[in-house]
């Protein structure tokens, strides 16, 4: 064999290693199933939104988009499951606020949300509603500050555990009013309403998922809710802001991440799908019994959406103290 076509033969092995290991492009992403990890069990809010949004999402992406439920460490181990996999685009977590959350609350943390993850979209908006217990005899927001300011150290607040968007909610409230009230973390917002019904625990910022069962018969006393426009669960309800409390927003927003590196063209194939998802009616319909309101934003959006609410909710961990000591 001529040293010409040795040399040949080697260019063309070479081009078709190169081939192999070349990331997958968006002409033929996806080709297998995709794995959208729930860190949380089954039931609640995000479960049933990762299931609804998987199911469109298949649909879009012509391949099977699987729901898989890994709890633990307040969300940690899915996303960590994430942040392990291949920068390939086929494995993604569905989260709520807690993603930026923990990273200031927790001491360690197995990954850095800015470096080893990357935001897909911003899937859905959703307020948390004010509710207190019935034996209060409180019907308006002005009515519970003043009862807190006159009554200081008693009332209790239930939340779904410590530095979850409900407890971080109420803390931001308690530094805003100065009002003194006291953290019952139970495991998950749905456990607390047994206490509040019976006025063990006076008030909460719940999921408007987890409290329409209750309010809607009377069982607590919806007063208000934390978005910046009122809800359409509760048009009758002004929102804290509204009602005494200038600039005082909560979001129980939700966002799908991937591996940090994955090429570009998937991304885009990714934050595509995803958008389109929420543009579907039935997925609209299926949302608006719950209070979420489908959003949908572009990768850099994302990006500054996730860092801006680091910030927000780093500042409240730090000025209220909050440990989970």
């Amino acid at each position: 064999m001529s040293s010409f076509q040795s040399r040949r033969r080697f260019l063309l092995w070479s081009a078709v290693l190169m081939s192999l290991a070349a990331p997958a492009r968006a002409d033929n992403f996806p080709s297998r199933p995709v794995h959208l990890i729930i860190p949380y069990g089954p039931g609640g809010i995000v479960d049933f939104t990762g299931r609804v949004l998987a199911q469109k999402m298949s649909n879009i992406l012509g391949q099977p988009v699987v729901a898989e439920n890994r709890p633990g460490a307040g969300g940690i181990v899915g996303v960590d499951a994430v942040a392990r996999s291949d920068p390939d685009g086929y494995n993604m977590a569905l989260m709520d606020p807690a993603i930026v959350i923990n990273p200031t609350l927790q001491k360690e943390m197995p990954y850095d949300i800015f470096k080893d993850l990357v935001t897909l979209s911003i899937v859905s908006s959703s307020p948390e509603v004010l509710v207190v217990a019935p034996q209060l005899g409180i019907k308006t927001y002005a009515e519970l500050v003043a009862y807190g300011k006159a009554n200081p150290g008693k009332l209790n607040y239930a939340s779904a555990g410590v530095g979850t968007t409900p407890h971080l909610a109420a803390e931001m409230w308690k530094l805003r009013t100065g009002i003194d009230a006291v953290h019952v973390p139970y495991k998950g917002i749905g456990a607390s309403y047994t206490d509040m019904m019976s006025n063990k625990v006076q008030l909460s910022f719940s999921s408007i998922a987890g409290a329409l069962p209750f309010t809607s018969d009377g069982r607590v006393i919806p007063l208000a809710t934390t978005g910046t426009v009122r809800s359409p669960v509760y048009p009758d309800l002004p929102t804290v802001a509204e009602a005494g409390l200038p600039g005082y927003a909560v979001d129980l927003w939700l966002g799908l991440w991937g591996r940090a590196g994955m090429p570009a063209d998937v991304l885009a194939n990714l934050n595509d799908a995803i958008n389109k998802a929420l543009q579907d009616p039935e997925l609209k319909a299926s949302f608006a019994k719950f209070g979420l309101t489908p959003r949908g934003t572009s990768v850099a959006e994302s990006a500054a959406f996730t860092k801006s609410e680091y910030e927000k909710w780093k500042k409240v961990i730090t000025d209220g103290h909050i440990t989970l000591d």
